[in-house]
């Protein structure tokens, strides 16, 4: 049910209206998953729980939690809770053996998706007729197609263009004079770069929102994108287990966190050594149930994202805090997940490389830019210039091919990339932090 406003009623519901519909959902969810996911079944047996242990919203901590990996070990369709020819559209994200994890959606998933993205998009400051620019990515991954129906639903007239492609990015920018854009924070401060190269004051042009994620992003890049656009710069979140974009959005009046919706997705805030659930306002590894999902209903799904619970301002549900970082060793680039472990796999595939290797992730401008520094084998110590130029063009072109990023590769001596008895350091990190 919609308000008058334009919110949702339980967007200004009370805790325990949210608290109650929550309970009743996540008995739902939890059933839904046993009776119908042979590997959440195993996964409850083996912790003797049964959904029916869930008495009150406290009592979920008794369930085991779902990872990545419970994805790859069931690739491709093994966690689906509903007949395959029920499944409308799949979606998946890069995994780190090169096999994606794999998200389906029924019809009613979708749906829920598209309303989900349209009240993102309205507490972002969007309204029906406005004209939304979407520059994320199209295809498999989660961005393109999340919000582009979520605009349609909303009634915006959207313009589907996709990444990349920068100096036809602004050109219909002024052209076709947009309201709100989506898009990475880093490629909207690359798209204000060739605004500035064609001697155009980006300030000047359409946009009065921005809605920027897939990435994690600073205070201080909030403003930098505000004041260089003269628009709002509003955080979105989410991620393609759990759903896509839209698990949670901020909203224009406050820009204090994303609201978590918790009306389909319940979180917790964990200690990612331990797994107790921490209090609202501690520091933690985020995790989120799925409380109205068919197709992929998420049981606990540990995002690896460590931010805090922060108590309702806008709207009546949590907020979670800016992303402090992660709990594994994941980076992201440009909005695209990379694991350590997937390049070296690609190294491992090129014949001439060894598997000794340093990635350093710096800021280029406003993107970030990978350069992978490697070492031939020994037994080709001697290669000559072009040989060596050979194997960093055929690495660089596997790592855009398979992983989808682009990435600078130095090739080095034959010992030159240092050594070490214990874990190797195979990431230097030198984007600036908050």
């Amino acid at each position: 049910m919609t308000t008058p406003t334009g919110l949702d009623a339980i967007e200004n519901a009370s805790r325990d209206e949210i608290a109650a519909l929550q309970l009743e959902r996540m008995r739902w969810s939890l059933q839904h998953a046993y009776d119908n996911v042979a590997h959440y079944r195993a996964k409850f047996d083996a912790a003797d729980v049964k959904p029916q242990d869930l008495k009150s919203l406290a009592d979920l901590a008794k369930f085991p939690f779902t990872t990545k990996q419970d994805l790859r070990a069931t690739y491709p369709f093994g966690m689906f809770a509903v007949p395959r020819e029920k499944v409308v559209r799949v979606h998946a994200s890069s995994g780190t053996t090169g096999k994606p994890t794999v998200v389906g959606y029924t019809q009613q998933d979708i749906d829920r998706w598209s309303h989900l993205m349209a009240r993102s998009i309205y507490a972002a400051g969007g309204r029906p007729g406005h004209k939304a620019h979407i520059s994320y990515g199209y295809g498999l991954f989660t961005g393109g197609l999340g919000a582009h129906y979520g605009a349609e639903r909303l009634g915006c007239t959207v313009i589907p263009f996709g990444g990349g492609q920068t100096e036809k990015q602004v050109q219909l920018i002024l052209d076709f004079e947009p309201d709100l854009i989506m898009v990475t924070p880093s490629y909207m401060l690359a798209i204000g770069d060739e605004f500035v190269r064609q001697g155009l004051d980006p300030a000047k042009c359409s946009l009065a929102t921005g809605i920027h994620g897939a990435e994690p992003w600073t205070q201080q890049m909030r403003e930098e994108i505000q004041q260089r656009f003269d628009m709002h710069a509003v955080d979105i979140y989410g991620l393609s287990e759990v759903m896509g974009p839209g698990v949670a959005s901020e909203c224009v009046e406050s820009k204090d966190g994303p609201v978590v919706w918790e009306d389909h997705f319940y979180p917790e805030i964990i200690d990612p050594n331990t797994g107790a659930v921490l209090p609202d306002g501690e520091l933690g590894e985020l995790v989120f149930t799925s409380l109205t999902k068919e197709a992929l209903p998420v049981i606990r799904y540990r995002t690896r994202d460590l931010t805090r619970l922060l108590p309702p301002s806008a709207r009546s549900m949590r907020r979670i805090g800016k992303i402090t970082g992660r709990s594994d060793d994941m980076l992201i680039i440009r909005g695209v997940n990379v694991f350590p472990s997937q390049i070296e796999e690609l190294i491992l595939k090129t014949p001439r490389l060894s598997a000794h290797y340093l990635i350093e992730v710096a800021r280029d401008g406003h993107l970030d830019a990978v350069t992978v520094n490697v070492e031939m084998k020994p037994e080709f110590a001697t290669a000559t210039g072009a040989e060596k130029e050979y194997a960093a063009h055929e690495l660089a072109h596997h790592i855009k091919s398979y992983i989808g990023v682009s990435a600078q590769i130095r090739v080095v001596e034959v010992g030159g990339i240092e050594r070490s008895a214990g874990k190797a350091k195979r990431v230097i990190d030198r984007r600036p932090k908050e």
